[in-house]
Order: structure tokens, then sequence, then C-alpha cells
């Protein structure tokens, strides 16, 4: 039955260690940024809106944040910073010609690849899935990897 006097516990047995942390792991942290709209957790479609954050959003997703002014509904972390369209700017991204997502009917009997991303760098041909850095230019909304703005020197528009 236990604890009867013949067993003696030992301190293993009776003090818990500090809980660990859990870990974010950080693959899916960049699907989250770079696959799915910061508002609404849905997956990026055009048009696609950027903040000054770098935060990417579907527009209409933003449209109806700030069309929805009612006081029950609680401000959303994500866009508080966001008060009229004018911040955001919205985005020419390059396609993908490798990335066939949407273009094939999903059935859910084949394998998502993750790190295949749907964009790219238009200069230097960065597939923009998070590993490397992207900008874009406020005036015209053309999105660039990091590498292409150090290799154009420039900041008018390459097209």
């Amino acid at each position: 039955m236990g604890c009867d006097g013949g067993t003696i516990p030992k301190r293993h047995e009776l003090v818990k260690g500090p809980r660990k942390v859990e870990k974010v792991d950080k693959n899916a942290e960049l699907v989250a940024r770079w696959f799915y709209c910061a508002l609404s957790q849905e997956k990026l479609r055009r048009p696609i809106v950027a903040c000054e954050l770098g935060r990417l959003y579907n527009k209409d997703a933003i449209i109806e944040f700030l069309l929805d002014k009612s006081a029950d509904k609680t401000p959303v972390e994500a866009a508080s910073h966001i008060k009229s369209i004018k911040n955001v700017t919205e985005l020419n991204l390059a396609d993908n010609p490798a990335w066939g997502g949407d273009k094939e009917s999903i059935k859910g009997d084949k394998y998502d690849d993750i790190q295949s991303a749907r964009f790219i760098c238009p200069v230097v041909g960065l597939e923009m899935n998070g590993r490397h850095r992207f900008c874009f230019l406020r005036n015209c909304g053309c999105v660039f990897s990091e590498r292409a703005l150090k290799e154009i020197k420039s900041e008018v528009c390459h097209k």
C-alpha cells in the first residue's frame, strides 16, 4: 500500500523543480508572419497592404477594422496603431513561378511546403518566406529584398 514504514522517499520524488518554459518554434512564427494576415489570421490574399511596422494585412480586413468602431469590440493590438487607410501601403508583389499553392485543387492529400514562398524579390529572386529581410517603398509599394536594395543603391523604384 505504501508509506507503511518500509519505504523512504528520496528528495527528487518529493520536490518538483521549476517548469520548463515552452519555446516557440521559429519556423511556425515565420509562417504566421509571412503567410497569414496579422489582423484576421486568414491566409494573405491580394490586395495585400503593410503598415510602417512591417506587418502584412489583407486590405479588406483593414477596411472592416476601420469601419467597425463599435464600443463593444475590443481594440486589436495588431492594428491599434492604424487610424486610417493612409497609414498602410498597398504592396506590388512579384509572384513566385515555382509556387503552386492556390493553382492546384486542394484535397488534403498533398504535402504543403511551408518553406516555398508565394512571392519573390523581382530583382534578386529571393523568396519572401521570412529567412531574408524585405523592404517596401512607401511611395509606390514595390517590394524588394534588402540585398537587392543594397545592390541598386537608389531610392527610385526599379520599375
